[in-house]
């Protein structure tokens, strides 16, 4: 069984007992992470996640803290008395994958979740609309509603 795990903006296929170096994490060695970025996980029953796998996370353990060798970026303008020399040495952790948890049910709990609400939906009756609240003695109707009085008007009612 593997997965694919995303940490650092990096993504790695990774299995139980490999030695991984990732970007920096915090810890010392001895140390136990978790990534909780599962993006796949492969074997017997392959499930790609939407974005990631719900449940899913990769145990792992940190070996070491490092510094990986240093790159320079040498640049040298012909003939114009230039020139810039700059070094970089990026870190990085190691880390052993101690093992890859997943959740049976995590990749049906969306669609068993959605057969519930519906069964639940189809359980309970529709109510209505809320309607208005009736006005005076029990058992009658409304008062019904009566059209302005257009006699008031200084115009007479008139519309133009």
């Amino acid at each position: 069984m593997f997965a694919v795990i995303k940490t650092g903006g990096k993504q790695y296929r990774v299995a139980t007992d490999d030695l991984v170096e990732v970007d920096r994490i915090d810890g010392e060695a001895g140390a136990s992470v978790t990534f909780a970025e599962v993006l796949a996980i492969g074997g017997d029953n392959p499930v790609v996640g939407t974005p990631t796998v719900a449940g899913a996370s990769v145990a792992a353990k940190v070996v070491e803290q490092g510094r990986k060798p240093k790159v320079i970026a040498f640049k040298k303008r012909r003939r114009k008395n230039s020139r810039r020399k700059r070094g970089h040495r990026q870190d990085f952790t190691l880390v052993k994958i101690t093992e890859i948890l997943t959740d049976a049910t995590a990749s049906r709990e969306p669609a068993a979740k959605h057969e519930a609400e519906t069964e639940a939906a189809a359980e309970s009756p529709v109510q209505p609309a809320a309607e208005a609240p009736e006005t005076g003695a029990a058992g009658a109707s409304p008062a019904p509603a009566t059209s302005p009085d257009t006699s008031e008007e200084p115009d007479g009612g008139a519309t133009t």
